[in-house]
């Protein structure tokens, strides 16, 4: 199995709990779990593969991604004091998902020789839809339209690896400085409170 199946393995794996988690906290019932789980793991894949015509999306033709959301989401349930203990809210996770499926997406777009902008575009819609219909399941403004920076980091990470890709970095390299530069960048503007100006004042 190649590397990039792993890391789409990995960045489902960790939405799933991050859905879980995030369904737990709202109080839904064991099915509502598995639900929201599974369409924080593969929402964003599943919108990226219907965009560059990758059908059936890529959960339909291996079942690997039923096993793995529904592990995901076990231990979510069983774990789930201690996993939250490790995380505080969801940002962890949140921010390992969005590092690698950054890439998976990026990747794929590279390949199917889409121009440098659409491929970073691709893998900062593919990293972040899951988790905006995660929010909107819960009736939560989406964390990307607001908080610290989440967004923006995919797009330095998918231009960081398009970089090091032309540049002829080994690849399995290019997954590890890149998902590392995201995921970081991630925690720090969460621990720091980074967020991009605003332009217009709110409404009294």
């Amino acid at each position: 199995m190649h590397v990039f199946q792993y890391l789409d393995f990995i960045g489902t794996f960790v939405f799933a709990i991050s859905g879980a988690l995030a369904a737990m906290n709202k109080k839904f019932d064991p099915f509502g779990v598995l639900i929201l789980a599974s369409v924080t793991a593969i929402g964003g894949g599943s919108l990226r593969d219907v965009l560059i015509g990758r059908t059936p999306v890529g959960w339909m033709l291996s079942y690997e991604y039923v096993y793995i959301i529904i592990i995901a989401t076990i231990v979510a349930m069983l774990f789930r004091r201690k996993l939250a203990y490790f995380r505080k809210t969801m940002f962890l996770f949140d921010a390992i998902g969005l590092g690698i499926f950054t890439i998976v997406g990026v990747e794929l777009g590279a390949k199917a020789n889409l121009h440098p902008i659409i491929s970073v575009l691709l893998g900062t819609l593919s990293a972040s839809f899951g988790g905006v219909i995660r929010d909107i399941l819960c009736n939560q403004v989406p964390l990307i339209f607001h908080k610290e920076i989440y967004a923006s980091l995919s797009i330095i990470g998918g231009i960081v690896f398009l970089i090091l890709l032309n540049a002829q970095i080994p690849l399995n390299i290019n997954y590890i400085i890149t998902s590392t530069i995201v995921v970081v960048l991630r925690i720090l503007a969460v621990k720091h409170k980074w967020v991009l100006p605003k332009f217009y004042k709110p409404i009294d």
